[in-house]
């Protein structure tokens, strides 16, 4: 039996992103294998399925980090212990430590492939960012057989500079079974659990709560809509080191009444249906999951300009893209979609026909093409 081994930093990322792709290699007849730290305690609620054999490595996210020497010498060990067909790395230091760890055994045979979900180089980023990741990715891509990239960006500089085969997907895929568009009906209902009301106008806003993802931005656009939309309702769900300042934040502001922090979910499928708007304020995004979810439940779209946004949201299409940072545009983006409803619509129904080639079914077709799987 063929063996494939998935490594990520933590156990989370794998549980968000691959599992339907690890569930892919068990049906194709792959022994599964998976390596990261386990933090799913903090994730409430997530669970590692399609897995046979799971290894605990303590990576640790700060390549500082003295810890990330035990485990790189734990998942050495396990590397070497098993004779791997495929090793799929995600995430940088566990990118990284992969690479270098499956050096011996690229050597008798083991196809190495790293999945990057969004480069902390890219066009408009600062130079200091250029200066120390670019380098670091050009020299470990020719540690692996392959590079995969989530968006086009990222394959146009990849495939430029890099010395490895470069693919590209779209994205990692998101279940048309679980976010799709729900009637009139089933959306009040959703509502009324999350104690909605049909005057509400609700906006949701996915993600971890940390710098990058930015949520001051639309707290400051609310602050400016709070007394021109009725019944204005910001959800944020996830949480994160910023939680805190964010808090503070919406206190300052008399905002308490319109934005509620839902914390982590594990059940947006119950949520992104029951609600009017998607927004997603990331400085710097690979592709956005959130935006695909929303646009699969057949919602308009209010995004900041990076690279990911990009490529999903077309401005005065299916959504408008506005400048990070600046709140007062937000604001006037959603302003208008809250009262222009005609061209809302046509918006979210421009943003479910988008959606389709990013789904959980169309990655796996790439995917099977790409790691060349037959089945056992």
């Amino acid at each position: 039996m063929k063996k494939v081994l998935y490594v990520a930093t933590v156990a989370s990322h794998i549980c968000q992103f691959h599992l339907p792709y690890l569930e892919m290699f068990q049906s194709m007849g792959y022994e599964t294998h998976v390596a990261a730290r386990d933090n799913l305690a903090e994730k409430n609620g997530l669970s590692l399925n399609f897995t046979d054999k799971y290894f605990d490595i303590p990576f640790q996210r700060s390549p500082k980090d003295k810890r990330n020497i035990k485990a790189y010498k734990e998942l050495k060990k396990v590397i070497d212990s098993n004779k791997y067909d495929l090793i799929v790395c995600n995430t940088p230091m566990g990118g990284v430590l992969t690479r270098i760890a499956a050096r011996k055994a690229r050597n008798t045979g083991t196809r190495v492939i790293y999945i990057a979900h969004g480069f902390h180089f890219y066009k408009g980023a600062p130079k200091k960012y250029w200066l120390t990741f670019f380098p670091i990715e050009k020299m470990f891509a020719k540690l692996c057989d392959m590079v995969i990239t989530i968006n086009e960006e990222d394959y146009i500089c990849a495939k430029k500079h890099f010395k490895t085969d470069v693919r590209h997907i779209h994205g990692i895929g998101v279940k048309t079974e679980r976010y799709y568009p729900v009637d009139a009906l089933t959306k009040k209902e959703l509502r009324t659990a999350l104690n909605l009301t049909d005057d509400n106008f609700v906006i949701l806003c996915t993600g971890e709560l940390n710098k990058n993802k930015n949520q001051e931005q639309l707290i400051k656009a609310a602050n400016i809509l709070k007394n021109k939309i009725s019944g204005l309702k910001i959800l944020f769900a996830g949480n994160g080191p910023n939680e805190e300042n964010l808090r503070k934040l919406i206190t300052d502001l008399n905002l308490n009444d319109n934005i509620k922090l839902l914390g982590y979910r594990t059940d947006l499928e119950k949520i992104v249906p029951a609600v009017d708007l998607i927004v997603s304020c990331s400085r710097r995004e690979g592709l956005g999951l959130n935006v695909i979810e929303g646009m699969l439940c057949k919602k308009t779209v209010v995004a900041t300009k990076n690279r990911g946004h990009c490529e999903l949201i077309k401005n005065d299409f299916n959504g408008y893209l506005v400048s990070i940072g600046n709140f007062e545009e937000m604001a006037d983006c959603i302003h208008k979609i809250y009262f222009d409803t005609e061209k809302a619509n046509l918006f979210a129904q421009n943003s479910k026909e988008l959606a389709q080639n990013y789904t959980v079914n169309f990655v796996k077709e790439e995917l099977t093409n790409i790691f060349e799987l037959k089945k056992e």
